[in-house]
């Protein structure tokens, strides 16, 4: 994630467990899903003062993604294994995934929907990094998180790639880098490094 997660306490007692459980749960989805930007987590008992001996939670989640911001809201429990905290974390962390594979899925759909995406070379590699260079010659930075189903740690320089651009802070940058075919990974006459 590009900014640190966010994790506030209304009405609950701040726990280091809760609070790493919490974490955890933000990593699983970073697997998922490496292009979430930022993520905010509210923990919430909508009072102090319980009635009926059961504390009920809230947990709210805003994943920020490429595209938009997700929200995923968990009210009240309705019975005694929803009340626990690590319960409700948990089932609003599914919610949260499955949101986040619908959008995956609008967005795969709409990729699809366009014209075939630009491809270019892998010119520069550094330990979390590299740059692309175009047809054109212009050079594309791009992050290790942008390369999808893991694929950075396979990448060599002289790698043919897809890429979708945008614009970045400092210039181009490439939101995702996609290996098209192991096979057609090589540029012809390119030496393959060992």
């Amino acid at each position: 994630m590009q900014k640190e997660l966010q994790l506030r306490w209304r009405n609950v007692t701040p726990s280091e467990a809760i609070e790493g459980h919490v974490r955890e749960e933000v990593e699983r989805l970073e697997r998922f899903h490496g292009r979430i930007t930022g993520c905010e987590v509210t923990l919430e008992s909508p009072s102090r003062h319980h009635r009926n001996g059961a504390q009920k939670y809230r947990v709210r989640i805003e994943l920020t993604v490429p595209g938009g911001t997700l929200v995923v809201a968990r009210d009240r429990a309705r019975n005694q294994a929803q009340a626990d905290l690590y319960v409700a974390v948990r089932q609003a962390f599914r919610e949260a995934k499955r949101q986040l594979q619908d959008h995956v899925r609008k967005l795969d759909a709409r990729v699809k929907a366009h014209a075939e995406p630009p491809r270019a070379v892998v010119a520069v590699l550094m330990p979390d990094h590299g740059f692309l260079r175009t047809a054109e010659g212009r050079e594309i930075y791009f992050h290790e998180r942008s390369v999808l189903r893991g694929g950075f740690a396979r990448l060599r320089v002289g790698d043919a790639v897809r890429f979708a651009e945008e614009p970045g802070e400092q210039g181009p940058q490439a939101s995702t880098v996609e290996l098209p075919r192991v096979a057609a990974r090589r540029r012809p006459g390119v030496a393959a490094h060992a």
